[in-house]
């Protein structure tokens, strides 16, 4: 039997899942986590190599002889050298489509929480501020209701047109900019500063290249109403944090949500860390246990698939 090598899967499998399904197709070997100078030892044995998030290198590929095939348990392919790959005719393989349900309904909660603020009243509820009000009731923030807005999405994708499903079933009106506009009733296409000058809300569902890194910046921004709302779930990369760090203290927009940083895990002196008006969550709107399910179960035809000589999803 092969013998498959997974470098960090505790983040798709932090134990409510099962290996069992991969372990019957080779000789299986889970490690949860791998620091990068460990990863041409742990997988020197390695016909199969599997990873999320930990890097494999040109250097790691050259030290692994046995090496025949490559899987990445992502959407995101970035942490292999592909092309280092494709010259060894190791085929890496990713895991699209799993997320789709997942990132949209995340999107929608942070948009939800920007507009009705329902954890900064839980707290303040919790805090006593209810028992103390003199009134029936109280707001901290503005309460914005999304009826008749505009949600302005950059990218539309499998998510992107999810997303923008659940904004129509908010009667919100949808614009989208991407790279290949066409007919969609309900959805008007328009130019990237459009975009942003005319949204209530713009929320990224694009590809990170190298040509869209930090597109997001300090003129763009300038650009967005005073009460919009801004909010990423694709990338962190896409955006200068310094400058949105800026536009949200100087509170030239209403508040921002980001589920994915620059750097993951982040440096303690990110520049957003403290900003006005914005919720940061930990990379989790992939991480519905449906979606690590679904994730789990192309993994596993990915590697079948291979080894039956028939490889799909490869991205190299």
């Amino acid at each position: 039997m092969p013998k498959i090598i997974i470098l960090d899967g505790h983040t798709l499998n932090p134990g409510d899942l099962s290996w069992d399904a991969l372990g019957a197709l080779g000789d299986l070997t889970v490690h949860d986590r791998t620091p990068p100078a460990q990863v041409a030892e742990r997988a020197a044995e390695a016909e199969m190599l599997i990873t999320n998030k930990t890097p494999i290198t040109a250097e790691a590929i050259a030290t692994l002889p046995a090496l025949r095939y490559i899987g990445v348990l992502a959407t995101g392919y970035n942490v292999v050298d592909t092309a280092t790959a494709r010259a060894r005719k190791i085929p890496v393989t990713n895991i699209p489509g799993y997320g789709t349900a997942a990132v949209a309904q995340m999107t929608f909660a942070l948009l939800l929480e920007l507009a009705s603020q329902p954890a900064l009243h839980a707290a303040s509820v919790s805090d006593g501020d209810w028992s103390a009000c003199p009134d029936f009731c109280y707001w901290k923030k503005p309460l914005v209701e999304l009826d008749g807005l505009t949600l302005g999405l950059v990218g539309f994708g499998a998510i992107g047109q999810a997303v923008a499903k659940l904004a129509q079933a908010f009667e919100m009106k949808v614009i989208v900019h991407t790279r290949t506009p066409r007919a969609v009733e309900g959805i008007e296409f328009v130019d990237r500063d459009t975009l942003f000058r005319k949204a209530d809300v713009v929320s990224l569902h694009c590809p990170l290249t190298d040509k869209n890194k930090g597109f997001v910046n300090a003129e763009l921004l300038a650009t967005m109403k005073p009460t919009a709302f801004f909010i990423n779930t694709a990338r962190g990369p896409l955006v200068n944090e310094a400058a949105l760090a800026e536009t949200l203290n100087e509170e030239r927009i209403a508040g921002a949500a980001t589920d994915v940083l620059s750097v993951e895990p982040p440096a303690p002196d990110n520049p957003l860390f403290g900003a006005k008006n914005l919720i940061i969550t930990p990379h989790i709107g992939w991480a519905t246990q449906a979606a690590r399910e679904r994730l789990m179960e192309t993994a596993v035809a990915n590697v079948k698939a291979f080894l039956e000589g028939a490889p799909v999803n490869v991205v190299n």
